[in-house]
């Protein structure tokens, strides 16, 4: 009877594992997925010129899909929270072009990204701070702050582009040395690890650093906390309104980082280069498994989400669609990612 009871438990935990597994990898196979769906696309409509599978395209994914990844990032943690930032995009504007702005005038690389990355935090924070002080609904609060954040950027360049010339921008911050498709000089192993630009390596190292930060710290355990309860958490004496500003001055940082990014790819500093980014990021954070109910994000599936993301403008793009034909299938998957979201919470309160 023992051994009965004993296979019973031990099928149960791993259907239990199975089950935690399909959970984690889910996004990973509709990226899957959506890369055997353009691939056979692009084979049906090309034939033997058929270029979707390629090496060129992977860096070329990777590459421009790292500026949502990273801001994603910081948009997991602030989504697992409870909350949400409309403001990214607007955030990621503010910072690049203040970046612009101290190069242009000649204050060094170093401090350039100091005040870049300064710029992010403290548009988080102040989003932290509104919504904690007010007690209004993230929402409201975060759809003024990137009206607010994308005036403060159109002023800091006087309503125009901010050009710089070749020998303002150091390599290390221009679309050769953080975003390229063919990085010089290879990283890690040539021939062995494919050539992915430095960014993306960075990327996943935030990655991988936010994963330790979230899972292994009293402040990982309280994002948590506050996400899936707010008012047990501050009935067990959690301050519910520092751990917000922390978690919104957090995505901040990403939103700066992002910017660097965001400042590699276009080597100038333009106002509106943010507008409507925000809505990719929460994308790739839906997409990715994150729940706009809080409690629930994976930074796997978030990358995973950005990649589905630019993979699917990417395959458009190959396949000839124009974008708002991207637009309409990325708007597709949102909405099938919330309701498979919401069909997922409905079973697990039964």
């Amino acid at each position: 009877m023992n051994d009965v009871q004993n296979k019973s438990s031990s099928a149960r935990g791993a259907l239990r594992g199975l089950a935690w597994l399909a959970g984690k990898l889910g996004p990973l196979w509709a990226l899957v997925l959506v890369v055997a769906l353009f691939a056979g696309l692009d084979q049906w409509k090309h034939g033997k010129n058929a270029r979707f599978l390629t090496l060129a395209r992977l860096h070329s994914v990777s590459a421009q899909a790292s500026p949502v990844a990273v801001a994603a990032l910081g948009m997991t943690v602030i989504i697992i929270a409870g909350g949400i930032d409309l403001s990214a995009g607007s955030a990621v504007a503010l910072s690049a072009t203040m970046l612009a702005y101290c190069l242009r005038d000649d204050s060094g690389p170093l401090a350039a990204v100091t005040v870049c990355l300064a710029v992010g935090c403290l548009a988080g924070m102040m989003n932290g701070a509104l919504i904690a002080g007010l007690r209004v609904v993230p929402f409201i609060v975060t759809l003024g702050t990137m009206m607010i954040y994308l005036g403060l950027a159109k002023l800091a360049a006087n309503e125009v582009t901010i050009h710089l010339k070749p020998d303002q921008v150091p390599t290390w911050l221009s679309y050769t040395g953080l975003v390229s498709r063919h990085p010089r000089p290879p990283w890690l192993l040539p021939g062995v690890v494919p050539n992915f630009a430095s960014g993306v390596w960075l990327a996943l190292g935030l990655a991988a650093a936010l994963g330790v930060l979230l899972r292994y710290t009293v402040f990982g355990r309280y994002v948590y906390a506050i996400g899936s309860n707010e008012s047990t958490a501050r009935l067990c004496g959690i301050h519910v309104p520092l751990v917000k500003v922390a978690v919104y001055t957090l995505g901040g940082l990403f939103v700066g980082i992002a910017a660097l990014y965001q400042f590699s790819i276009l080597s100038q500093g333009n106002p509106m280069s943010g507008v409507g980014m925000e809505l990719r990021v929460i994308a790739a954070v839906v997409i990715g498994g994150g729940s706009l109910s809080g409690g629930r994000g994976s930074l796997l599936g978030t990358l995973a989400g950005a990649a589905i993301t630019e993979t699917i403008r990417s395959g458009c793009s190959q396949m000839g669609w124009r974008a708002p034909y991207q637009d309409m299938a990325l708007g597709g998957i949102i909405i099938a990612a919330v309701v498979f979201d919401e069909i997922r919470q409905r079973r697990s309160r039964q």
